[in-house]
């Protein structure tokens, strides 16, 4: 069974979220289990200007309304596993892979028509037995295949955020070179624009999304944003895997990052030494015997922001240190400086994201705090597991698998919300507070959160499953 996995990012090449995470990933676990997989994903500027790639015989002349743009498949091998690069300056030679910085590119229509397109003739060109897309910049090309091609071969397509879609006005039909006869209801029209994903989850053979929870809440009003009927419509064909985490990347005992390095059994020294230095980073007061809360998160509502930044004085005032780090919003960048100013011992503030320091938070915090609006799945409470921080949540979409209440579960590994709300989020930080005062209490969870294994291995065997069964009932 050969595999071609495709994503507009992937880690450690190109990335601005958890998309790229799973890419660099995914992949990697699914070839050591002896699958033949390999990734195509878009030659970017920060790709090509750090990254040595290789030429392949592979080069395509591709149709965009009246132009042709050339695309020039280059290589090149990330752990064992080959990863191709669509190569194209005149769409991602440019400092950001979807934006400016301030707004999107006004011609991401294009970028990611010519990339789904690339997609589609590669994989013709190749024979792959499944083709495996990534959100919305690549389901245009299940439609391509399975409409213009006819393709036999089978089509994964796999949403890791229903909030974002792939949008555009009309007009940019003309850039797919397809007949109108396609802009309808049942395939790319939605509401008056073309929906890339629309099209991809109509055409492509199965459709997963990252947990369990998350694909029975994407077929409600409230998570659907506006395709729950679409999504109804094909629910024989949707699945939901839980992602995985990479730990190489992420655990106590290897993490190059952090100022001491631990296992469950010397956690308690081990979260004392990162604890003190993670303080000293964010220039806090090094108070150790005081609770510290981290938050990395995109600053914008999905991620419960509006709730953070109500609670956020009356939780500073309960004796706690919280840790920030993260971008978005600017309402929300402007509100956490002035709060900054006002508890400079007790708060810690880095606008903008460092990888390092996402390590140090980690391993530094007691608790982390996730209280998500929505969140299809989620990787900071799986790694907050392995590093014994305990993770306060909204139990929505892979928050709801993955996290139990400590006060109602004898599986209980963390605090969960009972609503979204201010008082409800200051809730669960009081309780939180509460076991950080009962140390042996907090010992014994810490302990048994380290041993929970949310592995890629286990993830990787369900999409094996996935793709054995859709290939043996074609046959």
């Amino acid at each position: 069974m050969k595999i071609l996995f495709a994503s507009s990012e992937v880690y450690p090449f190109s990335k601005t979220g958890g998309l790229a995470d799973v890419a660099g990933s995914l992949p990697v676990a699914l070839r050591a289990l002896n699958t033949d997989i390999s990734v195509i994903t878009p030659l970017y500027k920060c790709v090509k200007d750090k990254f040595s790639v290789s030429d392949t015989n592979f080069s395509y002349n591709i149709p965009i309304s009246s132009k042709f743009e050339v695309a020039k498949i280059k290589k090149i091998y990330f752990k064992e596993v080959p990863i191709f690069f669509v190569e194209n300056d005149n769409y991602f030679y440019r400092d950001g892979l979807y934006t400016d910085g301030t707004k999107d590119y006004n011609d991401n229509a294009e970028r990611f028509i010519f990339f789904s397109k690339v997609i589609a003739e590669f994989s013709l060109s190749n024979n792959y037995d499944i083709l495996h897309l990534n959100d919305w910049q690549t389901a245009m090309a299940a439609v391509f295949l399975k409409k213009i091609y006819n393709w036999k071969s089978k089509i994964v397509l796999t949403i890791h955020n229903l909030g974002y879609q792939g949008v555009f006005w009309a007009y940019d039909m003309q850039l797919t070179n397809l007949s109108w006869d396609y802009f309808t209801p049942q395939l790319l029209e939605f509401w008056g624009n073309i929906n890339f994903l629309k099209g991809g989850i109509y055409t492509a053979d199965a459709i997963t999304t990252v947990s369990p929870r998350y694909t029975k809440e994407i077929l409600t009003d409230e998570f659907g944003f506006g395709l729950n009927g679409v999504l109804k419509d094909v629910e024989n064909r949707l699945f939901g895997i839980l992602n995985g985490i990479d730990y190489e990347e992420w655990s106590p005992e290897l993490d190059r990052y952090i100022v001491q390095n631990y296992n469950e059994k010397t956690i308690t020294e081990g979260k004392r030494v990162c604890k003190q230095d993670l303080l000293n980073s964010f220039e806090l007061t090094p108070e150790t015997k005081k609770p510290v809360f981290g938050i990395i998160s995109r600053l914008v509502d999905q991620k419960g922001w509006d709730i953070i930044i109500d609670a956020l004085e009356n939780i500073l005032q309960l004796d706690v240190k919280i840790v920030i780090l993260g971008s978005g919003q600017r309402e929300y960048e402007e509100k956490l400086k002035t709060i900054k100013n006002k508890y400079k011992n007790s708060l810690g503030v880095y606008i903008g994201y460092d990888n390092a320091l996402a390590h140090k938070i980690e391993a530094g915090s007691d608790f982390f705090i996730m209280p998500s609006k929505y969140e299809p799945c989620g990787l900071n409470q799986m790694i907050s597991f392995k590093y014994g921080t305990i993770p306060i949540v909204n139990p929505v979409g892979g928050l709801f698998d993955t996290v139990y209440d400590i006060d109602e579960s004898k599986d209980g590994n963390g605090f969960r919300m009972k609503n979204y709300s201010t008082e409800e989020l200051i809730e669960a930080i009081k309780r939180a507070i509460k076991l950080f005062k009962e140390p042996l209490k907090l010992y014994g969870v810490r302990k048994k959160i380290m041993k929970l294994d949310f592995s890629w291995t286990s993830s990787a065997k369900k999409y094996i499953e996935l793709y054995r069964r859709l290939v043996i009932d074609e046959s």
